[in-house]
């Protein structure tokens, strides 16, 4: 399967011209495009179709979709109304209001009167729309929420900034419907946009310095298989150094997903009051004393040297005395996932991470505040434009970057394409569902992963876990336990879809569901 971009206004705009540099009419496009939201509304809302459908379209080029929905709407024999927005439309979109109304497509006013519906289509705004609407779009706009019937929004909902993913009064939509690839401001507004899908019209192959999403296909590809022969030593030796008094559970957690992910020998190196508590509740780890105040020495600095991969942060605390052990950790691990406390005392002391990351490879893990703890100059953008920020982060520190959020975005030093992530759900924004990330990612590091794709794997499967646990338990009850005990059964729907091979759904490229909220 083709990779799935994640597109900027301006990079939808570039594709766009490159389809028709190539030869293909956009008039094509726009005709593909429309049929395809037709086709799609009639599979998800053919019962409140059949009440009526009313397609609200605006001047450019997007209600030029909307008129060939209304268009193909009518010639399936569904009830449909077209309502325009008053000004001067595209070229193309005349054209499609004049090929719409010639085929009888009926006609109605924004302000009225308009017969009942049973489900609206807004092709109001598109992906080049910025700002707040103009009156008579958010005029519309709110008419049509007035409704309060199913709603399909052509590329997003009208008053969302598909940049940024920033709501100007944007209501929720029940189905957005997008073309090639994502657009920006759906992945980053999850709530308003509703179900998502892309649909394929098309278009030349995408740039490959576009930011992509990370798929099932992508994971399935990416998970180190489990041969035969396989014995602890293949598997991964991962070494966790964090858990200090009173901090122990991060740690564990850390450890569990680890195993989960199915490493050989998970180690945990903390201080002996929190070693003889970790030995007593977890007899599958391998422990080992490590004092936090003192560089590693012996059998612990042994342990550092000879695991494949090296967390260091989860229950480290945030002493400002950790940052001489997280450097020193650095420079004997082979490779390492830096997160949590490791993260927040290296507050102004990057240069510890980039002398790391000349040397091995090394994964950095923020969420946003950890984020803005390490790179403050870059922590501006980061909530509306991870994927430059992440970029950036990478390219100062030669590290790979995991920014948490929705979504999380994953960009290595020097690597084409930043990763998108969009799985999960609401319950993992919870205390604990970072560790067990650090420790998917460094199973997958330590089998043999390059650090970007170990890091979005290592996503993928925390947030589909994540979402196969909440619909057993509830997003709203989710435990990071929870997801744990989800991994058995995430990687067993993993290997039934890998032997049923693809599940096509042309003209259906990707599909996201709203995330699960209850």
């Amino acid at each position: 399967m083709v990779p799935v971009p994640v597109l900027s206004p301006a990079q939808a705009a570039a594709w766009d011209a490159a389809a028709e540099a190539a030869g293909i009419a956009p008039a094509v496009l726009m005709e593909t495009a429309g049929r395809a939201v037709a086709d799609l509304l009639l599979d998800r809302f053919a019962a409140a179709a059949r009440a009526g459908v009313l397609v609200a379209c605006g001047p450019g080029n997007n209600g030029g979709d909307g008129w060939v929905v209304a268009r193909r709407l009518h010639r399936l024999g569904v009830p449909v109304w077209a309502c325009p927005l008053a000004g001067a439309a595209t070229p193309l979109a005349g054209t499609m209001a004049r090929l719409a109304r010639a085929d009888g497509v009926r006609v109605v006013a924004p302000e009225g009167p308009w017969p009942a519906v049973g489900c609206v289509v807004d092709a109001i705004l598109g992906t080049g729309a910025r700002g707040a609407p103009r009156d008579a779009a958010r005029t519309l706009a709110d008419r049509l929420a007035d409704l309060r019937v199913p709603t399909v929004a052509v590329d997003g909902p009208t008053g969302l900034d598909l940049l940024d993913g920033v709501s100007h009064g944007a209501h929720p939509a029940d189905l957005s419907v997008t073309f090639g690839g994502y657009r920006r401001g759906l992945l980053l507004a999850r709530d308003e946009a509703g179900d998502c899908v892309v649909v394929d019209l098309g278009f030349p192959a995408a740039d490959p310095s576009w930011p992509v999403l990370h798929t099932l296909d992508a994971a399935l590809a990416a998970l180190p298989p489990l041969p035969a022969r396989a014995h602890k030593g293949t598997r991964g030796r991962v070494a966790v150094v964090g858990g200090d008094v009173g901090l122990t559970g991060a740690a564990r957690l850390t450890a569990r997903a680890a195993f989960g992910a199915g490493a050989g020998l998970v180690h945990i190196l903390a201080p002996a009051p929190a070693v003889e508590i970790l030995s007593t509740a977890e007899p599958d780890l391998q422990t080992r004393v490590l004092p936090f105040d003192a560089p590693p020495a012996g059998d612990a600095a042994a342990l550092i040297g000879q695991a494949d991969v090296v967390v260091v942060g989860p229950g480290l605390n945030r002493h400002p005395s950790r940052a001489g052990l997280v450097s020193q950790v650095l420079a004997m691990a082979r490779a390492a996932v830096v997160d949590a406390d490791a993260l927040t005392v290296l507050q102004g002391q990057v240069g510890i991470l980039t002398s790391a990351a000349r040397e091995r490879p090394v994964v950095l893990t923020p969420h946003a505040g950890e984020f803005r703890t390490l790179f403050p100059e870059l922590a501006a953008g980061a909530a509306t434009d991870p994927w430059a920020a992440a970029a950036e982060a990478a390219s100062r520190t030669g590290a790979t970057v995991l920014l948490k959020g929705v979504p999380t975005v994953v960009a290595g030093p020097g690597a084409l394409a930043p990763v998108t992530v969009a799985a999960g759900n609401p319950g993992l924004a919870t205390g604990g569902s970072g560790d067990l990330l650090s420790g998917l990612i460094a199973v997958f590091l330590a089998q043999g992963l390059p650090a970007v794709d170990a890091a979005a794997l290592g996503a993928q499967a925390l947030g589909q876990a994540a979402d196969l646990a909440a619909r057993g338990r509830s997003a709203r009850s989710l435990r990071p336990m929870d997801v744990i005990e989800a991994l058995p059964g995430l990687w067993r729907s993993w290997e039934l879809a890998r032997s049923l091979g693809p599940a096509w759904r042309p003209p259906v490229l990707h599909e996201l569901p709203r995330p699960l909220r209850a």
